[in-house]
């Protein structure tokens, strides 16, 4: 079993070999700081002399075997040093190679620490163990870039940001307080919700931590983090549990994956748009999205899953009036998920009757996306019934649940799903022509391993990893019929695969609970993906229904799905468009296309989205900056961060009806608002 996994760099490696005596045990790149004692524990610092401690020596990586054993001190005894040149940059290498003694013989650690010059405050880290006893060795898991960050007496002492998905939807930032934990498993944690951000950011209001991996493609492993309620102090790591022992024979290795451990200022705004430039280099590439991405969206989804040819047309001119440019046909209109056939009873006049509403709904330019759920097939229908192998199986050989529409999973990696995908993708586009597709469903963010005998049943990780190739699949065919098209994946309630985000031009806050998670979603989003439209999705999902201010201050899409001039009478919630929501929607949607703050620079990294209140969030945009404070109530001060010292400002609170302005001196940029949910205002 040589090699379980191989450490390879691309690029050239310049091989100045330096002798043990020769190399430090201490590493630096930018502010950051990285020692290593003889017993290969670890200690991270930052650099300027004024920092408090934020990580001690301790062991940062273990092997953990199957009887409970965990291997984490070794005597050092080898250093290399190495230099590199490859597609992330200019940098060097360092090997630590250490021992310690087992019964019949030694295990063997060595740690790698890639250094990039372009990535300052970040280093890159693998540890690898060689068995080098006379007999197997049964290792159950690896766990590395395992900290214990030093807290302090703020409260909450630790903010954070954890990427995992769950049927919780919960916020992925989050205070670190009294008694934690939270595992962040990348894989699946219920039937239909799993994947996520392989990153975890823990930080104090001087300095926090990162670690993620930085493979090409999703892996099954976890990022926990952890406080106990007696301590001040919080852990991170990086574990790789396998489900069954993996037998190490003598003279075979096994690796951890290659991963990052990163120290910075600020909230998690920094290290994560740093962690996307690095994977960038790797070949992950971030689409830049169509101007159409950013333009207003109506859905239908208001009037439910009943929804009449006479209701979506009859809503249409409301619809205009009010500036929207985009109209969606969601989920209904289809014999059942998995048969994507019209529904005979909805559609008796077949596919010309859908070409005819889209051709009737694109009356005075609007455009027209299409609902679609992928990979999800209900029991009984005719894909399944003729081609079973597309259905991913447990290792039990029973289908995987997709709670929402009582579906099934079926295999992204499949040729029939394959050939059906094309096929559906085609029709959508070229025969009924909409411009845009909604992919959605949290389903679609993470696959189970597939242990089907009809699909590579000796790797069945392999639909695992090549997941985000079927949204390629989809978002290269879109592009194909029309390259202008916008394809928006809304993958409901969950963390968004960082694997999914390059092949769609749309990204959503995916059913927020609440305006809340509307702002910290767009600040993730605008770390990671900065020139790709975020959607801050319907209106009526923030706060009281009508809180267009925390999509709009963050540069986010707006949309809503009212209904007018009456419901559905089938619906379970009211969205009618009354004459006092009308005002609302009619001022927001008008600001919207005057502003279009949404096409303007994310400013992160101004403010602390964990520690500073109130919470701040800033746009640049045509050389004027706009600032974004949300609180419950506000009275106080407020430092407007960013500007130029010595220069005079006009201050416009622009969303209000009376448009108040003021000035101010860059040299003392703090204002005095009294407000309460938001103050917006346009400073230059």
């Amino acid at each position: 079993m040589k090699n379980i996994r191989k450490f390879t760099l691309s690029g050239s490696l310049c091989l100045t070999l330096l002798s043990c005596g020769n190399v430090s045990n201490d590493i630096s790149n930018g502010n950051l700081g990285f020692e290593i004692n003889d017993r290969m524990q670890t200690r991270l610092q930052w650099i300027p002399a004024n920092a408090n401690q934020l990580v001690d020596f301790s062991s940062s990586d273990h092997l953990i075997m199957d009887d409970g054993t965990e291997y984490d001190l070794f005597v050092l005894n080898k250093k290399i040093k190495v230099s590199i040149s490859d597609s992330i940059g200019k940098g060097e290498v360092y090997s630590f190679t250490g021992d310690t003694a087992l019964n019949n013989g030694r295990l063997t650690k060595i740690l790698t620490v890639i250094k990039y010059r372009d990535f300052p405050d970040m280093l890159l880290t693998k540890t690898s163990y060689i068995n080098n006893t006379e007999g197997p060795l049964f290792v159950k898991g690896i766990r590395n870039n395992n900290y214990e960050i030093i807290g302090g007496s703020d409260t909450p002492g630790f903010w954070s940001f954890q990427g995992e998905s769950t049927s919780e939807r919960a916020d992925w930032i989050l205070p670190v307080v009294g008694q934690f934990f939270q595992r962040n498993y990348m894989g699946m944690n219920n039937s239909d919700y799993g994947g996520g951000i392989p990153v975890t950011c823990l930080w104090r209001p001087d300095m926090g931590i990162a670690i993620g991996h930085v493979s090409k493609h999703p892996e099954l492993v976890s990022l926990p983090v952890e406080k106990k309620d007696n301590s001040d102090n919080a852990t991170i790591a990086m574990e790789k549990i396998y489900d069954n022992a993996k037998e190490l024979l003598p003279g075979d290795t096994i690796s951890s994956l290659l991963s990052f451990v990163q120290l910075y200022e600020g909230d998690c705004f920094r290290p994560l748009r740093q962690y996307a430039e690095l994977m960038q280099r790797s070949g992950i590439v971030m689409p830049e999205s169509e101007p159409a991405a950013f333009e207003s969206m109506w859905c239908s989804w208001g009037y439910e899953r009943t929804a009449t040819f006479e209701e979506v047309l009859g809503t249409l001119p409301k619809v205009r009036e009010l500036g929207i440019q985009w109209a969606t046909v969601d989920d209904g209109y289809q014999i059942a998920e998995g048969d994507w056939d019209l529904d005979p009873n909805r559609f008796p006049g077949g596919d010309q009757e859908m070409i005819d509403l889209v051709r009737e709904m694109k009356k005075d330019g609007l455009k027209v996306q299409l609902w679609w759920a992928p990979l999800a097939a209900d029991p009984g229908t005719k894909i399944l019934e003729e081609h079973p192998e597309v259905l991913m199986l447990s290792q039990e050989g029973k289908p995987y649940d997709i709670s929402w529409w009582n579906s099934y999973y079926m295999s992204p990696v499949a040729g029939k799903t394959i050939e059906e995908t094309k096929r559906l993708v085609h029709k959508f586009l070229s025969v009924y022509d909409f411009d845009g597709l909604k992919l959605d469903g949290q389903h679609l963010n993470a696959v189970h391993p597939d242990y089907s005998v009809a699909n590579h049943p000796q790797d069945p990780e392999l639909s695992v990893r090549e997941l985000p190739d079927y949204f390629r699949l989809i978002y290269e065919e879109s592009l194909k019929i029309k390259p202008h098209s916008v394809i928006q994946n809304c993958p409901c309630g969950t963390c968004m695969s960082f694997y999914n985000m390059p092949y769609c031009n749309q990204v959503v806050a995916s059913d927020p609970l609440n305006s809340s998670q509307i702002r910290s979603k767009g600040h993730i989003y605008k770390a990671l993906i900065p020139k790709t439209a975020y959607f801050g999705d319907h209106v009526e999902l923030s706060d009281n229904g009508n809180d267009f201010a925390s999509s709009f201050g963050i540069g986010a899409v707006l949309g809503t799905k009212f209904t007018y001039p009456k419901n559905n009478p089938n619906v379970k919630e009211d969205y009618l468009l009354t004459p006092e929501k009308e005002s609302v929607w009619k001022k927001w949607f008008s600001l919207y296309d005057e502003k279009m703050l949404s096409t303007g620079t994310y400013l992160g990294g101004l403010y602390d989205i964990g520690f500073f209140k109130p919470e701040a969030h800033v746009i640049e945009k045509d050389g004027k900056m706009y600032y974004a404070f949300y609180a419950d109530e506000w009275n106080g001060e407020i430092e407007l961060r960013g500007l130029e010292k010595g220069r005079e400002y006009t201050v416009v609170e622009y969303t209000t009806d009376e448009k108040r302005s003021y000035t101010i001196n860059g040299d003392n940029p703090v204002i005095n608002p009294v407000f309460k949910a938001n103050y917006l205002i346009e400073v230059y």
